[in-house]
């Protein structure tokens, strides 16, 4: 496979990919094993660009969690991160800032999708598993769902 063809370099390859917009270590590694059979290879490439601040999962994780953290809780979006290669260490200040706006994340999803209080238990089993399939924590969601977790607004 490698770069027979005379065509851009892995990190030619590897800088446009980032132009376009954040990308994990491991999601570069993944794109750039379709250029190259060297691991050895890419994973220098990767070394470079975290090294010269091109790529930079922490920066990553902050990006992902302010794309997705308007429609979905802190599990969620810190598990798909997990999925991307990152450690709990590298979530850290991901996690604290999620947490920190989880009832006024919560409240906007679900006044959004509902915007009244549960009626009935069916009601209040539905509410709560849409929430909880949005990522939610469980703490969270029954307080929002009980009425004690509405922020002042």
């Amino acid at each position: 496979m490698g770069n027979e063809s005379g065509g851009p370099s892995l990190k030619a390859r590897a800088v446009a990919y980032l132009s376009r917009r954040e990308h994990s270590r491991l999601e570069l590694r993944r794109k750039l094993s379709a250029w190259s059979d060297d691991p050895a290879a890419i994973e220098a490439v990767l070394d470079d660009l975290a090294r010269e601040h091109w790529q930079s999962d922490q920066r990553y994780a902050q990006v992902y969690a302010d794309r997705t953290s308007a429609r979905q809780g802190a599990q969620r979006i810190l598990g798909a991160l997990r999925q991307q290669g990152l450690t709990d260490e590298q979530l850290d200040d991901v996690r604290d800032a999620l947490r920190a706006t989880e009832a006024q994340r919560a409240h906007a999803v679900w006044s959004r999708k509902f915007g009244q209080p549960p009626a009935d238990p069916r009601e209040y089993a539905r509410q709560y598993r849409f929430m909880a399939g949005r990522g939610f924590s469980a703490d969270c969601i029954r307080r929002l769902l009980d009425g004690q977790g509405l922020p002042d607004l």
